[in-house]
């Protein structure tokens, strides 16, 4: 199927830089793992009024990927909390340099469990953030309601795979935008030497947003482009988002991440149907990997950056799947 770009539905508009105020909590030390603040979002109604929706982004993202999606689905009755991995954006960076999947999700728990103090709540991720809501659904039992899941790496059960007539080291070959992990995961001060001013630096990540086939064309203005950059031009942030690619070639982990299961959960999985990162296999992989699904839905006109490519879909397929379990929160209160 082709899909015609031009004629693609205006998206919603993007807010402003500061349409949302940024609120900065500290999470506690756990073992392996140093405590520090993150910085997020906290849209919609609050006070338990509102159902929980947690965002997690990816890389090379923070938690502004989700600026066209916080004030829908706010408005459509969820309390929206969309953080700053470690690392990223308004959160701390490690001074212990611990980052990996593990510490990311118990990052996120504790904001969302101990300081917000939800007991529950439905989460959204993509790219690393979809890689972080898996380990988060195992890690704690109960925690996660539902997931959306879509455009990352698909729980690694190697054997249902092969079962299923599934090449499983597809998950882990590289694209024809794949160069990225190898010089971020294998050879980082080389790649941190040459990018070695601010300029260079969000250059180096708004290609991603640009030419090198991530998003489809023309879904990032020069604008938005610079407003997704900006978190990026300091070494040592850069240096944060590049090290969960590092953990191939052995970086060490707080704890190893829980992605060798099968997810029951209830799960939207979504694509983009012009992602060139996550080949389209990715759904094939997800039909053996989640037993409880919807889906795959795959969304034309959006690449990897689907929240933001196709806003007008992603809210509304959002809003819709964690329906049930806003109705049935507002009639508990």
């Amino acid at each position: 199927m082709h899909y015609d770009l031009r004629l693609r539905p205006a998206q919603p508009p993007t807010p402003e830089p500061g349409a949302f105020t940024v609120h900065r909590d500290a999470v506690p030390p756990t073992p392996g793992r140093d405590g520090l603040t993150l910085g997020y979002v906290r849209e919609g109604a609050q006070g338990g009024a509102g159902y929980p929706l947690l965002l997690l982004h990816g890389y090379p993202e923070t938690k502004r990927i989700w600026w066209r999606n916080i004030a829908a689905l706010a408005e459509a009755g969820y309390e929206v909390i969309a953080p700053d991995l470690r690392g990223h954006g308004d959160s701390d960076v490690s001074a212990d340099d611990v980052y990996d999947i593990a510490a990311y999700s118990r990052d996120v728990y504790l904001l969302v469990h101990d300081v917000l103090g939800h007991d529950r709540c439905g989460v959204v991720g993509g790219d690393v953030g979809g890689v972080v809501a898996v380990d988060l659904l195992h890690r704690y039992p109960g925690f996660v309601d539902k997931l959306v899941f879509f455009d990352t790496v698909p729980p690694l059960v190697f054997d249902d795979y092969v079962a299923a007539g599934l090449d499983p080291m597809s998950i882990l070959s590289d694209g024809p935008t794949g160069d990225y992990r190898q010089r971020q995961g294998a050879t980082p001060d080389e790649l941190a030497a040459e990018l070695d001013t601010p300029d260079k630096r969000r250059r180096y990540i708004g290609e991603m947003y640009g030419h090198r086939l991530w998003a489809s064309p023309g879904t990032f203005s020069s604008p938005d482009v610079d407003f997704m950059t900006e978190p990026f031009d300091s070494e040592e942030r850069l240096r944060a988002g590049w090290a969960v690619y590092q953990l191939a070639h052995g970086r060490p982990v707080s704890e190893t991440p829980i992605m060798d299961r099968k997810v029951d959960v209830p799960t939207l999985i979504l694509y983009g149907m012009d992602d060139h990162v996550v080949g389209p296999e990715f759904v094939h992989f997800c039909e053996v990997a989640f037993t409880n699904r919807t889906g795959p839905v795959v969304l034309p006109g959006a690449g990897h950056f689907l929240q933001w490519e196709r806003a007008d879909l992603f809210n509304a397929l959002v809003s819709a799947f964690f329906g049930d379990l806003r109705v049935r929160h507002e009639l508990s209160d």
